[in-house]
């Protein structure tokens, strides 16, 4: 397995682990059960997930990741929080990795687990509720700050500090800031619509969205 290292990767990629109310699955329940699976300590990732399998879950979206390095932007957005690891509700809160640089179908190798980049986080009515404001939907799409969805593809151990290394890049280079800027119409560039079409392990529903902005752009333009 080729894999190269990610930037940074060195230096403490993994900020926080957490455990969220999700329904486990075996391997995890049996961690629970010993107390060995708790917040900011070892973590295992069963392969499927450790997220119920839901509208909300499901193997597409195993491990929430999302960038330590954006709670500073949202700490200036929203000073009257407190912000600590763990606010968005993510499994992983990581460094070094960006919605700009990793593609939607990356490999990566996080500790001794593999994961693959499935999608963007759409985010839902809970995260109003979770800050207890009813703009926050809107402020989390238009930030460009969604954070990322994994899947399992091996499954393994992670731990604070686990090193990131990619172990393939998807060729439609797909990024995953891409997929929200087209969703929301931010950018209208077909090329980037069709690769993004292209990429195999985009969700249905996403490429059933892409495909439906492209439609209204067509009507909108009469062509």
């Amino acid at each position: 397995m080729a894999v190269s290292a990610v930037e940074g990767a060195d230096e403490c990629p993994i900020a926080s682990l957490q455990q969220h109310r999700t329904r486990a699955s075996a391997a995890i329940r049996n961690l629970l059960q010993k107390g060995a699976f708790k917040r900011e300590v070892d973590n295992f990732f069963a392969k499927g997930s450790p997220q119920a399998p839901t509208v909300h879950g499901g193997p597409e979206k195993a491990v929430y990741a999302y960038p330590a390095e954006h709670y500073e932007y949202w700490r200036k957005e929203l000073p009257e929080v407190a912000f600590s690891w763990g606010r968005f509700g993510e499994h992983i809160t990581t460094e070094w990795l960006r919605e700009g640089t990793l593609c939607i179908g990356d490999s990566l190798k996080i500790g001794s687990a593999v994961l693959m980049v499935n999608q963007p986080r759409m985010p839902c009515y809970k995260l109003d509720l979770r800050f207890d404001r009813d703009d926050m939907i809107k402020r989390f799409l238009m930030s460009g700050r969604s954070g990322f969805y994994f899947s399992v593809i091996e499954p393994g151990k992670v731990i604070l500090g686990s090193k990131v290394e990619i172990v393939s890049r998807d060729a439609n280079r797909v990024t995953v800031v891409d997929i929200v800027r087209l969703y929301l119409g931010q950018t209208r560039d077909p090329d980037l619509r069709q690769r993004a079409v292209n990429v195999s392990v985009l969700p249905e529903n996403w490429r059933a969205q892409l495909l439906l902005r492209a439609q209204t752009d067509r009507d909108d333009t009469g062509s």
